[in-house]
């Protein structure tokens, strides 16, 4: 379950060379990834369920590390789900991509050994489809794919660092965390799913005897 960045490691810094993330809860993405995951984007912004969150090894202890996260798209279509068929369709090309933003995890900069500790969680993280968007939530297109891709950046203190950006960080995408951004679920069977596994979803389960 540990991911690596695959080719391209060579040439990194050693600070972040043997960087490993393993994706939490991976069971639970899979089941979603399974059926097609969706999350919801809103104006006002909305976290992921499920949260992304993983746990690193392999940093420095002693040095800082960034960590952040972007969204890319996954192709050049924008799609609308077809009732009858439960799938999704390709319905044209992507709409113009929106803003590229990154969201940095709230404890950034920290030790390696800080962020080894404990499990990184960016619950913070809002989805928008608000183009204007001032509040630093990611800004997505709805109907249209995307992956979430996470990368460790090792705050390097040399006076020109600048020149050893590129060695400097490591990357990880979890293909299981694709999924397509929508304004409502499509699929009756997501929301089943998000209502069962959702803490914070009690509201919507019909009949549970109060807590």
């Amino acid at each position: 379950g540990w991911a690596g960045e695959g080719p391209g490691t060579s040439g990194k810094n050693r600070r972040v060379c043997h960087a490993a993330a393993r994706l939490e809860m991976g069971s639970l993405w899979e089941e979603f990834n399974r059926l097609g995951t969706e999350m919801i984007v809103t104006k006002a912004g909305r976290r992921m369920f499920p949260t992304f969150q993983v746990k690193l090894s392999g940093l420095d202890p002693l040095a800082d590390y960034v960590l952040l996260m972007d969204f890319i798209p996954l192709d050049d279509k924008r799609y609308r789900y077809a009732f009858h068929s439960s799938s999704w369709l390709a319905a044209g090309r992507a709409d113009p991509a929106a803003p590229g933003r990154v969201h940095f995890h709230p404890d950034s900069p920290a030790k390696g050994a800080q962020w080894m500790r404990q499990i990184v969680s960016f619950d913070k993280l809002k989805l928008t489809n608000n183009l204007l968007d001032d509040n630093g939530h990611i800004i997505l297109n709805s109907m249209h794919r995307y992956q979430p891709r996470f990368h460790v950046v090792f705050v390097d203190p040399r006076r020109d660092s600048e020149r050893f950006a590129h060695q400097n960080f490591k990357s990880f995408s979890f293909p299981e965390t694709q999924f397509m951004a929508v304004t409502a679920y499509q699929n009756h069977r997501i929301t089943q799913l998000k209502i069962a596994s959702n803490p914070f979803a009690k509201g919507f389960r019909d009949g549970d005897p109060e807590p």
